[in-house]
């Protein structure tokens, strides 16, 4: 296997205008014989189907849910970054360039980094001219807030529905092309495969959720965008139904696995209240804006909040990091939270808790503003909690999110496989060790509006195709052995469900893989999910049939997945002797409890070949070099 991240010669900021004239052209005529198929509808996969069917090509596309505009990306809430500058408050493209870098603590690619940065000012232009309705001032101008990572406020809303309004635009521009016929879709259908056919990408294997029934389909190019995978932790933010499936079993078939250790811990979650949860929900990191975070000063003291005097509060994140204050990036964010609960200050009914607390900002502004500003945050919290948070303090702690590692990709967006291109969460590319918050549906927007029609382009156009029939020998192989794994699965007859072992899973990944790590920690997670994974194989109960609708049989197959991939996440982690960003090992931090780099061993991309269940994966590496911005000490202090 060979890493070649295919950047291009010259300066950073000329880079990808150089490479867009550079890249080869399909005319519009030739374009209509392509087919790409498209795995995924939230933002990077809308997007991107809506985007090539509106050049011409022939899109296929799947989600599993039963429409696209149901993909995750609708549960995003705080906004999309962009350097605009419409503050007038010293932002630039470079400035979002270095606070991305930074943030993802020096551990991703300086090139898509800068690249990311300039084509965002274009995202916010689509998008309003998609009719978005982003908030915006009192003389008509889009307004802007702070996220955490940035002294800057470059961050468009759509109050609580950012997610949802970017990812209702890119479905109007999807329906439109169902409509003229470039897009053909197939919701409630799972991908489970990929076809390799002479070292290309060509097709996938599918079932349809509905009558079960599977089916292959080839293309002259996949793209696969079907997000992360922080389930593999049981409670998330993710909704249950993300998963790894679909990236891990193109790892299986030869694509790279890059940085699955990096997994970010979101630190405004509604804490955990007992093992009826299948999931977690997030209070938006936008809160942090108008919130002041705190907990007593003194262990044990279960006071109700309001009646805890000024004098005895700490707000730990203005103490500790006095430049960024609350808006302190969501790794070092999360640390912070989880230290003060670790000393007994923590709050609510377990001490897995801090204040989120809107009282100063109330008073300044009036709650009506606080209201109108957040949307259906203050709502959803109290249906959930029972709680008012603008008469009382939310309750907060962190939780897993987004993941920051995914299927390795070149410059071009390319997985190792040739034709198997990969954009939004699935891939690695853009965040390093930790992603600032509003930069994911900026990433997932970027690639696929502006990105993937050039690169698939470039690739189609230079690469001599050949018929791959469904009834090819590769495609026959690949269905007998998805057949196989289903049958299998089925056959077990135990006495388990599948969400039993997940949950298993879950807990001991996120004791010890989760918001610290350490040798000894990851070594216990290694020897014991083989343990895990063999009752599985041995004791689990699928009810039902393989020909109808069975969710506890398309739910055992992810779960199965999780359990490989979870071996993977930890031989990474352990790899990585070092803490940066989210990924922070016990044994190598500062006095005062930061993150302790190793940039001359460890400056590095970690690409894993996988060799087998069961067996130790091999380790890639893509060295990474700082032209503009060098590494330094992270200091948000």
């Amino acid at each position: 296997m060979k890493l070649d991240p295919r950047v291009p010669s010259g300066p950073l900021a000329q880079k990808w205008e150089r490479h867009r004239f550079e890249m080869k052209l399909v005319n519009p005529a030739n374009k209509r014989k392509f087919r790409i198929l498209v795995v995924g509808t939230g933002l990077a996969g809308a997007s991107a189907a809506a985007s090539l069917a509106e050049l011409g090509y022939n899109v296929e596309s799947f989600c599993f849910q039963d429409s696209p505009r149901r993909a995750h990306s609708i549960a995003a809430q705080g906004g999309i970054n962009a350097a605009k500058n419409y503050q007038n408050d010293g932002d630039s493209i470079r400035r979002l360039f270095y606070d991305t870098i930074k943030g993802g603590d020096f551990r991703s690619r300086e090139a898509n980094v800068f690249r990311l940065a300039q084509i965002s000012v274009n995202i916010i232009d689509q998008c309003v001219a998609q009719g978005v309705p982003f908030a915006r001032e009192y003389g008509g101008q889009l307004s802007n807030r702070s996220f955490g990572g940035a002294q800057v406020s470059r961050t468009f809303y759509c109050r609580g529905q950012t997610g949802q309004q970017l990812l209702l635009g890119a479905y109007q521009a999807m329906c439109r092309q169902i409509r003229a016929g470039r897009i053909h879709m197939h919701p409630r259908t799972e991908m489970l495969d990929l076809v390799v056919v002479e070292g290309r990408a060509r097709g996938i294997v599918v079932r349809d959720l509905v009558s079960g029934q599977l089916q292959s389909y080839s293309g002259d190019a996949v793209i696969l965008a079907t997000g992360g995978y922080s389930t593999v932790f049981y409670l998330s933010t993710n909704a249950k139904g993300c998963n790894v499936t679909a990236a891990y079993r193109a790892y299986k078939r030869g694509a790279a696995f890059a940085n699955p250790c990096f997994t970010q811990i979101h630190p405004t979650c509604i804490p955990v209240s007992g093992e009826h949860q299948s999931k977690l929900t997030l209070m938006s990191e936008s809160l942090r804006n108008d919130g002041r975070i705190w907990v007593p000063k003194e262990p044990g003291d279960r006071r109700p909040p309001n009646e805890i005097p000024e004098e005895d509060r700490d707000y730990f994140l203005e103490r500790k990091y006095p430049s960024y204050g609350n808006l302190a990036p969501r790794d070092i964010a999360s640390r912070a939270a989880k230290e003060v609960c670790d000393e007994g200050r923590g709050v609510g009914p377990n001490g897995r808790g801090v204040y989120l607390d809107f009282a100063d900002a109330i008073r300044r502004l009036g709650e009506p503003v606080i209201r109108e500003r957040y949307g259906e945050l203050f709502p959803m919290y109290q249906r959930i909690t029972g709680e008012d948070a603008l008469k009382q303090p939310m309750r907060i702690y962190p939780a897993p999110h987004y993941t920051m590692g995914g299927l390795w990709v070149d410059y071009n967006l390319m997985s190792t496989i040739p034709g198997l291109f990969v954009l939004g969460e699935a891939n690695f590319s853009d965040h390093g060790a930790n992603r600032l918050g509003a930069s994911a549906l900026m990433q997932g927007l970027a690639d696929g509006y502006f990105i993937i029609p050039y690169t698939l382009s470039d690739y189609l156009a230079s690469t001599k195709q050949t018929p791959a029939p469904t009834d090819g020998p590769e495609f026959k192989r690949c269905e007998a052995e998805v057949r196989e794994r289903i049958a299998r699965l089925l056959s077990i007859k135990g006495k388990r469900s599948a969400q039993s072992f997940h949950r298993q899973l879950g807990k001991l990944m996120w004791d010890q893989c989760g918001m610290a790590r350490s040798e000894q920690s990851l070594k216990k997670a290694l020897n014991e999910i083989p343990a895990i994974r063999e009752e599985f194989w041995n004791n689990l109960c699928v009810t039902g049939r393989e020909q109808e609708l069975n969710q506890e049989l398309e739910y055992a197959g992810r779960v199965a997945d999780f359990l490989e991939f979870a071996e993977l996440l930890c031989y990474d982690a352990l790899d990585r002797d070092e803490s940066c960003g989210a990924h922070f090992r016990i044994e190598h931090q500062t006095p005062d409890g930061e993150a302790e780099r190793n940039d001359e061993k460890y400056a590095y991309v970690s690409a894993w070949e996988y060799t087998g269940v069961g067996k130790a994966p091999i380790l890639h590496k893509e060295m990474l070099e700082f032209e503009e911005v060098h590494p330094s000490v992270r200091s948000y202090k």
